[in-house]
C-alpha cells in the first residue's frame, strides 16, 4: 500500500508551530529576564512579531501561488530556523537588536508556512478527507500552544532560557526535514503577470464570492472581538469576578481546552451537521462567552463560568476554522489559494490592534465590563454576517462534496 503523503506535512506543522510558540512564550522572558529590558523594549519586540505578519502576508501569498509548494514550505521552515538561531545568538550575546531581528524573521516563516500548508492540503488528500486533515493540523497547533508556555516557563525558572530557544530551533529543523519528505508538488497553474495584478486577483476573488466574502467579514469581526476580550478579561477577572492571579490562569486554560476539543471533534461535527450549521455555531458560541462573563457572580461560581466562557471561545471558533479552511480549499482555484489566504490573513491581523485599543479605552473610561461587552458586540456582528449569508448556504453544502 503506498504511503500517505500527509504525515510529513503533519510533522512539519507540529515542529514549526512548536518553534513558533516557543518563540512567542520566550520573547517576553528573554527581554525582561535575559537582557534586563524594560516595558518599552518589550513592546517594541512584540510589535515586531506582529508587524512581520502584516508586512509579509501578501508577498507570502504571492510566493505560495508562484512556486512549487513543497519548496515554499521548506523555505518557511528555514526562515523559522534562522530566526530562532538569531534570537538565541541575541540572547547569548546581549544584543537586543539581534533578538528582535530573529523574532521578526521567525514570524515571517510562520506566516508563510500557514498559507502554504493550507494551499498544499488539496494536493495531498481528497475532498472528503480535507476536514479531517485540516483538523489534525489544527490539533497539532493547539497541543503545542498549550505545552510551549509551560515548558518555556519551567526552563526560565531554572535559568535555562537559552535552552528554550535551542528546543525551538530543533522544532524548526524537524519541520524542515519533514517538509523535504513531502512529494514534489507541481508549480501552480497561474504564475505569470505583474505581482500587483496577481494580488488583486486574489483579493477580487474573495470579495466577489458571496460565501467567501461572508467568511472574511465574519473573521474580521471575530478577530476584533477576540483581542478586545484578551484586553478586558484580566482586569474584569481581577475586578468584578474577584479572582486572584492563580485562578485567572486556571480560567484562561479553558481556552486551550476548547481549542483541543474543537480540533478533535471537528471532523465528526462536519460529518454530522454539515458546513452551514458549523459556520453559524462558531460565532454564536463566541457571542455567548461575554454574556456568561457579564452574568457571572464573584467567587467560585464566577471562576466556573469564566472557564466555560474561555472554553466556548476556543471550541466554537476552532470548529469554524476547520470548516472554513475546507470550504476555501473547495471553492478557491488551486492557483489562487495562497493569495486569497493572504488577503484574509492580512485583514485579520490588521484589525486586531483596533479591538485591543477600543476595548482598552472603554475599560479605562467605563470599567472592564464595557470592554467585555464590546467583545460581545463584535462576536455578535460576526454571527450576523454569517446569518445574513444564509440564502447562499447551498454553496456551503455544495463545498462538502468537492
Amino acid at each position: 500500500m503506498p504511503r500517505s503523503p500527509f504525515p510529513p506535512l503533519l510533522g512539519a506543522a507540529a515542529g514549526l508551530h512548536a518553534a513558533d510558540q516557543v518563540a512567542i512564550a520566550a520573547l517576553p522572558l528573554a527581554v525582561v529576564l535575559g537582557l534586563g529590558g524594560d516595558a518599552g523594549q518589550l513592546g517594541s519586540m512584540l510589535a515586531l512579531q506582529a508587524l512581520a505578519w502584516l508586512l509579509w502576508s501578501l508577498p507570502a501569498g504571492l510566493l505560495v501561488d508562484r512556486w512549487p509548494r513543497r519548496r515554499v514550505l521548506a523555505l518557511a521552515c528555514a526562515k523559522a530556523a534562522a530566526g530562532l538561531a538569531l534570537a538565541l545568538a541575541g540572547l547569548q550575546s546581549g544584543a537586543v537588536w539581534l533578538l528582535g531581528l530573529g523574532s521578526f524573521l521567525g514570524a515571517m516563516g510562520t506566516a508563510l508556512f500557514v498559507l502554504a500548508a493550507t494551499a498544499v492540503v488539496p494536493a495531498l488528500v481528497g475532498p472528503t478527507a480535507r476536514p479531517r486533515a485540516n483538523a489534525r493540523l489544527e490539533l497539532a497547533r493547539a497541543l503545542v500552544t498549550l505545552a510551549a508556555p509551560v515548558a518555556v516557563g519551567s526552563l526560565a525558572a531554572r535559568g535555562a532560557l537559552p535552552l528554550a530557544y535551542a528546543l525551538g530551533l530543533a522544532g524548526a529543523l524537524l519541520a524542515l526535514g519533514c517538509a523535504l519528505l513531502l512529494p514534489a508538488t507541481p508549480r501552480p497553474a497561474a504564475t505569470g503577470g505583474h505581482p500587483l495584478a496577481l494580488l488583486r486577483d486574489g483579493a477580487g476573488f474573495l470579495i466577489r464570492h458571496p460565501l467567501l466574502r461572508a467568511i472574511g467579514l465574519c473573521a474580521l469581526f471575530w478577530n476584533m472581538g477576540f483581542f478586545a476580550l484578551l484586553t478586558a478579561f484580566v482586569p474584569f477577572a481581577l475586578g468584578p469576578l474577584g479572582l486572584e492571579a492563580g485562578r485567572i490562569g486556571l480560567a484562561q486554560a479553558g481556552l486551550g481546552a476548547g481549542l483541543l476539543a474543537g480540533a478533535a471533534l471537528a471532523p465528526w461535527a462536519l460529518a454530522r451537521f454539515g458546513n452551514g450549521p458549523v459556520l453559524l455555531q462558531g460565532p454564536a458560541l463566541s457571542a455567548l462567552a461575554p454574556a456568561l462573563l457579564l452574568a457571572a457572580p464573584s467567587g467560585t461560581a464566577g471562576l466556573v463560568l469564566a472557564m466555560l466562557a474561555q472554553f466556548l471561545v476556543g471550541f466554537g471558533p476552532m470548529l469554524w476554522l476547520v470548516c472554513q479552511l475546507s470550504i476555501r480549499q473547495a471553492l478557491v482555484p488551486q492557483a489562487l489559494l495562497g493569495r486569497v489566504g493572504a488577503t484574509l490573513q492580512l485583514a485579520n491581523y490588521g484589525v486586531r490592534p483596533f479591538g485591543a485599543l477600543i476595548a482598552g479605552g472603554l475599560s479605562a473610561r467605563f470599567g472592564p465590563a464595557a470592554g467585555v461587552a464590546f467583545a460581545g458586540l463584535c462576536f455578535g456582528a460576526s454571527f450576523l454576517v454569517i446569518g445574513l449569508a444564509r440564502p447562499r448556504r447551498s454553496e456551503a453544502a455544495g463545498a462538502e462534496g468537492r
